[in-house]
Order: C-alpha cells, then structure tokens, then sequence
C-alpha cells in the first residue's frame, strides 16, 4: 500500500471536507499581504525552512526583500532563466511544476488518477467549446509549493473568452486526487480559451490556501464573490492590468498566489506529446513538451 492509499491520507481528504475551505484561502490571502516587517519576513522564513525553494534564478534573490509574503511566493524570474522552446510548432510547458497526467482525451474523459477520470464538460462547466477538445490531449501538471507560481503561454494565441467557475477547494496534491472523485471538475477554477495556430484551453485549478488566482487581463480573479457561474470581459481589463489580447508563446498570461495545478488542453489530430512526456516527470516553464501539426488543406 503506497502513501497516497494508507489511513493517514484518507483522514487528511476527509478532514478538508469539514474545512472551511474558503473562509481559510480568505485568511490566507489577507495574511500574505501583510507588510509589517516582522510578520511577513516571519512568514517567508518558515516557508524557506519548510520548503526549500531555489531563488537563484529570481530577479530578486534576497527573500525579505520582498515587500510581502505574495510578492515573494510570485517572484518574477531574470529573463535568461528559462529558454522558450524554439520553432513555430513546438509547444511549450506553461509553468514549473510536476506532470500530474497527461495522454489522449478519450471521447470526452480525462485521466485524473489512477481509478478516477472526469470529462470536459464538467471542467468546462457546460460550455460548447468542450466539444473542440473532445478526442484531443490533455496535460495536468502540478505546482509544489517551492515552484515557480506564474503561468506563461505554451503557444502564440489569442484570447478569445475567459470565464470563472465557482466550486470546493480540495487540495491537489496526488493524495487527494486519488480520492476524490472529479476532483479537477469540483474545485474552483478560471479558464482561458485561445486561437491561433493551434486552438488551446488553459485551466487554472484553485486549491486549499490558494488565496487568489489572476491573469494578465483581469488581476486577481479569486477570491471572488458572489462565487458564481461568469464570464469575464476580454476587451475592458483591470485598472494596471491591461496587456494585448495576442501573446507570445512564453508570456507570462497569469499567476497563483499559492500553488495549484493548471491543465493545458489541445484540439483532436492537431498534436501530440513528446515521448517523455508522463506522469511524475518535473518540467520548468519553457520547455519543449510537445509538437503540433499545421491542419490539412482541402481542395479540389
């Protein structure tokens, strides 16, 4: 019996069932944006005892520098820290982090973990754009609290609608994805939908603690209220936020404040993963995680 099956994994999934899952992240949120020196150098030393994380590719390598424990947990990185995958048809991983899943959209199922699946629908929550990813690929790829929290394009596209979908929130570490069901489908969650060479959906899944999520078009995001099903405007952004609608592969397109998963959804036909590309496998920002293919020309 692994980690992930034994009785104190199944007490932790339990237990965020009786949380005040939102009212906790609401803490979280307003506690890491405390600037009151000795609270939030107090906050960043535990969690560099605690977690360890590498900041010598930050911009900023002093962690109490940072005006506050967010301003730290989303460090941006110096520009030559991470490579973008180079060709027109190379797609890029979108964050540092660690594949969680990643294969085939079989139909309109999704593997969550061994034993669970969850479909597109239910991610999507209900939205005809599902149907454009039906029989195509997913990835999911998990952020450890140590990484690197901004998400960035795996590919040049344009943002065509973006959209917020209120729900739990579960952590999403591979204990609880083992356990519970739907788990992606059921959290709280912001998708942005793109066009270009190839048609692609990103997924930015909330989680425990996960106090705010944001993208470059519209600031934060969550927390939200009331937490309801919305579309979010694409043409009228956040004051300060404001960033073209077409981005280059590699650009920073959002954030956690804290850390969670994103998963990166591609259309039928249109592309496939690179063979070492699997569950477990590490990859940073940048990186070559797969190709896509031009789509065919009919004619006479």
């Amino acid at each position: 019996m692994n980690d992930a099956d034994g009785i104190g994994a199944r007490l932790f999934v339990a237990l965020q069932y009786l949380l005040p899952q939102h009212g906790l992240s609401r803490l979280v949120h307003a506690l890491t944006r405390v600037r009151v020196r000795w609270i939030k150098n107090g906050l960043i030393r535990a969690f560099m005892r605690g977690f360890k994380p590498d900041l010598s590719d930050a911009i900023e390598a002093d962690p109490c520098a940072y005006p506050t424990f967010n301003a730290f947990f989303t460090r941006a990185l110096r520009d030559d820290a991470r490579a973008i995958a180079p060709g027109a048809d190379a797609i890029a991983s979108p964050v540092d982090g660690t594949v969680s899943e990643c294969g085939p959209i079989r139909g309109d199922r999704l593997l969550q973990a061994k034993g669970h699946d969850f479909t597109l629908d239910a991610l999507l929550a209900g939205r005809e754009i599902a149907r454009r990813f039906e029989g195509g690929q997913f990835a999911t790829i998990y952020l450890a609290p140590y990484n690197y929290h901004r998400i960035h394009m795996p590919l040049a596209g344009t943002l065509t609608e973006t959209w917020y979908v209120p729900g739990w929130l579960f952590s999403v570490n591979r204990t609880t994805a083992t356990h519970v069901a739907g788990l992606f489908a059921r959290n709280e969650r912001v998708i942005c939908a793109f066009d270009g060479a190839l048609p692609f959906a990103l997924v930015l899944v909330g989680a425990l603690n996960v106090g705010s999520m944001a993208t470059v078009w519209h600031g934060e995001v969550t927390p939200r209220r009331p937490r309801t099903l919305a579309s979010l405007p694409i043409d009228a952004v956040a004051p300060g936020t404001a960033a073209p609608r077409t981005l280059a592969k590699g650009a920073e397109m959002g954030r956690f404040n804290m850390g969670s998963t994103v998963i990166l959804l591609l259309p039928p036909g249109r592309a496939q993963w690179d063979g070492s590309l699997a569950a477990g496998r590490i990859v940073r920002v940048g990186e070559r995680i797969g190709a896509f293919v031009p789509p065919k020309l009919t004619g006479p």
